[in-house]
């Protein structure tokens, strides 16, 4: 009995992360059998519910902030906001989405880290940023934005070597504005059912969308020399 306490006093928290995470795969594999839905026609209702319920900004921004757990692509929900709630909107609700699912995954990194990627002189590139970060949390975090670096990974690296909450927030903002504009404008480019059919674009929006995108490459090419510089120096 004491080694259980002692178990759930040490892990409880981590524990808990995983008993939720496999509440909802459970849920989903029940509703997609019960109902013989595959994973794209699942896709199509959750779809169909985000355009025509009143709730359907607040689900999408929950589905946004729960996506760190659920494993889903931070590029597709954010395509998928402006394809559901247009350039404006679908910008707003994934912004909100996106910062909230950040900090989701930086706490998570929080609780799973502990003790991971101590302070350490080792050369690796990973072991580079995790001390870095440490030293200037913003700049860093603004910089491995800006060189499109897995989303994921730099929230929980973030909150593995426990850094500044607020530093991050911020940086993670400013940092995938560029991007984060492009995707949503590719999304409101398209018209017709993506899941069903086959999707056309409106030509302004997505030629709006490429080249905030192609500014969002330069400037990922700009940190990347200034990256190389500084491990040079």
């Amino acid at each position: 009995m004491a080694n259980t306490d002692t178990l759930l006093k040490r892990h409880g928290q981590k524990i808990a992360i995983l008993l939720f995470w496999a509440v909802l795969v459970v849920a989903y594999f029940i509703y997609s059998t019960q109902n013989n839905l595959g994973p794209l026609a699942v896709i199509n209702q959750v779809i169909q519910t985000l355009q025509t319920s009143a709730w359907g900004p607040l689900l999408y921004i929950l589905i946004y902030t729960l996506r760190p757990i659920l494993l889903f692509s931070a590029v597709l929900l954010t395509v998928a906001g402006g394809l559901l709630f247009g350039p404006i909107w679908g910008w707003v609700y994934a912004t909100i989405g996106a910062n909230s699912g950040a900090m989701v995954a930086y706490g998570l990194g929080r609780v799973l880290g502990k003790g991971m990627l101590e302070n350490s002189s080792s050369g690796t590139f990973l072991q580079i940023y995790a001390n870095r970060m440490r030293q200037n949390a913003f700049d860093t975090v603004l910089t491995m934005r800006f060189l499109f670096l897995p989303y994921d990974l730099v929230n929980y690296l973030a909150g593995f070597l426990r850094i500044d909450g607020r530093a991050f927030l911020l940086a993670s903002f400013l940092g995938s504005l560029p991007g984060s504009i492009a995707f949503i404008l590719f999304g409101a480019s398209l018209e017709g059912n993506v899941i069903e059919g086959t999707p056309s674009f409106n030509p302004w929006t997505l030629a709006a969308s490429v080249a905030i995108f192609v500014v969002s490459l330069l400037l990922s090419r700009v940190f990347k020399r200034r990256e190389t510089e500084q491990q040079e120096s």
